[in-house]
């Protein structure tokens, strides 16, 4: 049975990139216009698996999608690390010169803002979906206006790159998720990382003592990351990643904080990405 995998946004995107790499292989895509979408996908049984953009080394965070997973109670299976190059492009035989406007997302006209101080002539115009945008202008036949979108973009649209990896910080990273409804079929031997919900009792020292649990444990500290309890105002859910070399240290680490913690919960056992 062929995998078919939901990506948030069209062929052409990150999403679709990730969705590529991981899986070394062409897969079945579900396209899906919003992250809400795309859980609702998951859940529905429309699509197996979903790739899920969690964090940019610039950017930071992407705080709602921490919280799709946990409410709908997805299981983090796997992760990707990829390499974000923008890339400018628009119709066959067309130049920089020959822009008015250049669209894409926010994120990404932020991202490149410094590189279009040598065109004053071009408003930027910001778009829901980069790929999107790529695809409008070869479809439409959109004369003067150019696209940031990943490179594959131009390849599947038809459109030429008019200046690659135009991104002001070249070293620029966004960390996937690949998420399923059930819970995770990684094999054991294969774990060496895992996301973790932490509900904490409101105590002086609380934190503390379980970051000395996974520090005695010999679980390296990824990242933690902070939301509200909606359901309870001055209470707040981390949301922690770790890594380790043996499994049996985490195992140890996992019952002695599910002991500690008001709540604590599993959102994904799996292999950590290559750097």
């Amino acid at each position: 049975m062929e995998t078919k995998i939901a990506i948030q946004g069209i062929k052409g995107s990150f999403h679709h990139a990730v969705a590529m790499d991981y899986y070394h292989r062409e897969v079945e895509l579900l396209e899906c216009l919003s992250f809400d979408t795309l859980v609702t996908a998951v859940i529905s049984a429309d699509a197996s698996h979903a790739v899920m953009a969690l964090e940019n080394s610039i950017a930071g965070s992407i705080i709602p999608n921490y919280a799709l997973i946990d409410q709908n109670d997805l299981s983090i299976v796997g992760e990707y690390n990829l390499t974000i190059h923008h890339n400018l492009m628009a119709l066959e035989g067309e130049t920089i010169e020959d822009l008015t406007e250049v669209h894409s997302h926010p994120m990404a006209l932020l991202q490149c803002k410094e590189f279009f101080r040598a065109y004053p002539q071009i408003r930027l115009v910001e778009a829901a979906d980069t790929a999107d945008v790529a695809r409008s202008i070869a479809t439409e036949n959109r004369k003067g206006i150019g696209a940031i979108a990943p490179k594959q973009a131009a390849s599947i649209y038809d459109l030429t790159i008019l200046a690659h990896s135009i991104q002001t910080i070249q070293d620029n990273v966004t960390r996937f998720v690949i998420v399923q409804k059930s819970n995770g079929t990684v094999e054991k031997e294969k774990i060496n990382k895992a996301s973790l919900k932490i509900i904490l009792d409101h105590q002086r020292g609380s934190l503390a003592a379980v970051l000395n649990v996974m520090s005695d444990c010999l679980l390296n500290l990824t990242k933690i990351q902070s939301l509200p309890v909606i359901e309870t105002p001055g209470k707040y859910a981390f949301f922690v990643d770790v890594t380790f070399d043996q499994f049996q240290y985490y195992e140890k680490a996992r019952k002695i904080l599910s002991i500690m913690a008001l709540e604590f919960k599993i959102l994904g056992e799996y292999t950590n990405a290559k750097k």
